[in-house]
């Protein structure tokens, strides 16, 4: 089993930023990829961006290309997600996922944390 539990999320202007944090514990040694996703009320959760936990290769939704940056520190067990340049569209409860195969679908998630940008 794998606990994630998001923290970071608030209230931010247009084209402000917000950093979020994923910290996990647990059985992390069994992590292969660590993501982050979205989801608005009346909206299927949407892939946001992802990171294989040892590798540090990372994967990105083309929205927020150029604007977000995940990363790790393997050290702490923590994933980010910085966020810049914010837009309105960018309001959604943002959960971390993890999994532990390289293809399927992500196994344990976390609560998810809101994040709203006002205009």
């Amino acid at each position: 089993q794998v606990q994630l539990v998001e923290s970071g999320g608030g209230l931010v202007q247009a084209g402000g930023s917000l950093r979020l944090s994923c910290a996990a514990s647990g059985r992390t040694s069994s992590s292969v990829f660590m993501g982050w996703f979205r989801q608005t009320a009346g909206k299927e959760r949407e892939f946001v961006a992802s990171i294989r936990w040892n590798g540090g290769s990372t994967y990105y939704a083309d929205s927020v290309k150029g604007r977000f940056t995940i990363s790790s520190d393997n050290a702490k067990n923590t994933v980010y997600l910085q966020m810049n340049s914010l837009k309105p569209e960018d309001t959604a409860v943002y959960y971390c996922a993890s999994k532990t195969v390289f293809v399927g679908p992500y196994n344990y998630w976390g609560q998810g944390t809101q994040v709203t940008v006002s205009s």
